[in-house]
């Protein structure tokens, strides 16, 4: 394809004549023959500098935000990412256009509810595809995963198969990084779905305003056709100004609610009202929030036409990896895996599991290195307050001291409690954990889910929450 067709996506101005171009490359290491090598300001690192050493690699052309003194062919545009996005989805044939794409976010629950809807989907009989934070599903086809949106090149490569997979639908994870860093720019979702607005990312974003104008830019004229909105969540009351907009909830007036037939630590009985019509289903997992999840999902799923038997019956075989997952028992205790990695979130899982706990209910969690260190504290004080014991441990240090990190966590126990331990080695503190139980507890480990790694100093190791706690049941 050459350089001046897809120019053509991106407002800018081409220099040094034009450019076959074979593929596209953001990692200068790996450029080589043929390759349109993109050029931003990251968050570390400006990739103008290594723009030279895409074209020893033989690169045809660059997209810069400033003309470069090398001799390749230049796109110079204002914006490399949103040029990065347009330009990917030009290259691999907008797959987009092919597509009906649902896209959901928030700061908990965005896999659960794609989980859900992609369920759904799939039992109406339509051809439905997945990405998110567990990777990408369509088909036969899993590819592991990477990031909760991939970054564009990637992304509209995934698409681009998925449309000659012949999938309908696609249901994906817009993560507020993905929204800020414009990866789904040129896309029109069919729905955008908002699930709750609460601390995260606080490390990328400085503050919850910006934090918050990041998501609002999916409901958008442009950007979606409709929205569906949490209306139990005060953040959602300022969204969708410009699209029209379904409203769910279990507190306040709402287009679409649901009912609590009946609930135990194995999941609920639910009663859906969508906009008048009822819908019963059985939902296999545990936590109030899980409903919210649910009923956004269903509601979703009514939107684009799912019969009430397939919403039903997508809803009732969900299952997703380490979300308030059951993974075993101990000595009559009860073991559970959730991804909580923010203080709402592990406060909604404690409350979930608080109910069905005859005795003690036991933590197990970290926090992330190098990410919001404000959340610590406020996570360690949830814990101190709904935990009737809590082991802190090592989370994924990335570049920090793991003991750094647990020192921070409990500062957020002086005062409340001092039921708590230290044990820095995960897989020694979950040991420990399991050890506690006796009849009637339950342990919620929490903050990796279903992840598949731990990542220390640079590298990923194998760690699997889930695998550990089945290799300590085996040993004791």
């Amino acid at each position: 394809m050459k350089l001046s067709d897809l120019a053509k996506e991106a407002e800018g101005t081409l220099r040094g004549g034009d450019a076959e171009i074979r593929s596209l490359c953001t990692d200068s290491r790996v450029a080589g023959e043929g390759d349109l090598f993109f050029c931003f300001r990251g968050t570390t690192e400006d990739s103008h500098a290594f723009a030279a050493d895409t074209e020893a690699r033989g690169a045809a052309a660059v997209v810069c935000e400033h003309a470069l003194e090398i001799s390749l062919p230049q796109l110079i545009v204002k914006d490399g990412r949103e040029a990065m996005a347009r330009i990917a989805a030009a290259f691999y044939g907008h797959p987009e256009k092919k597509l009906k794409l649902i896209g959901v976010t928030g700061t908990n629950g965005k896999t659960t509810v794609t989980h859900m809807l992609c369920h759904i989907l799939l039992a109406a009989g339509r051809r439905a595809g997945l990405i998110g934070t567990l990777g990408a599903r369509y088909g036969a086809t899993f590819l592991p995963p990477a990031l909760t949106t991939p970054d564009p090149v990637a992304l509209f490569s995934i698409l681009a198969d998925m449309a000659k997979a012949d999938m309908e639908y696609v249901v994906m994870e817009v993560s507020a990084h993905a929204l800020a860093l414009k990866k789904t720019e040129p896309i029109l979702f069919e729905l955008a779905i908002f699930t709750n607005l609460t601390q995260d990312h606080l490390d990328f974003f400085g503050d919850m305003e910006t934090y918050g104008e990041a998501k609002r830019t999916l409901f958008t004229k442009g950007h979606c056709r409709e929205a569906i909105l949490n209306s139990d969540d005060p953040f959602s009351r300022g969204l969708a100004k410009d699209v029209p907009a379904t409203s769910y909830g279990l507190d306040s007036p709402a287009d679409c609610f649901a009912l609590i037939e009946s609930e135990n630590i194995r999941g609920f009985r639910l009663l859906f009202n969508l906009e008048d019509e009822l819908i019963e289903a059985h939902l296999p997992m545990a936590g109030r929030h899980n409903v919210y999840n649910a009923l956004a999902a269903a509601v979703a799923a009514k939107k684009l036409g799912a019969p009430n038997g397939a919403i039903a019956e997508g809803i009732s075989k969900t299952t997703v990896e380490g979300r308030l997952e059951r993974v075993g028992s101990h000595a009559g205790g009860e073991i559970f895996v959730d991804f909580a990695h923010t203080p709402d979130g592990l406060e909604k899982s404690l409350e979930a599991l608080r109910p069905h706990c005859m005795k003690r209910l036991i933590l197990l969690f970290g926090c992330g290195g190098n990410r919001d260190r404000k959340k610590r504290p406020k996570m360690g004080r949830v814990a101190a307050e709904l935990a009737d014991f809590s082991v802190i441990t090592s989370d994924n240090p990335r570049y920090e001291d793991p003991a750094a990190i647990m020192a921070e966590i409990a500062m957020g126990f002086d005062g409340v409690s001092d039921e708590y331990t230290e044990i820095e080695e995960r897989e020694e503190a979950t040991k420990y954990a399991i050890s506690m139980l006796e009849k009637g507890d339950v342990l919620l480990i929490a903050g990796k889910g279903g992840e598949h790694e731990q990542e220390i100093m640079g590298v990923k190791y194998s760690y699997d929450d889930r695998d550990i706690v089945r290799q300590v049941l085996e040993k004791l």
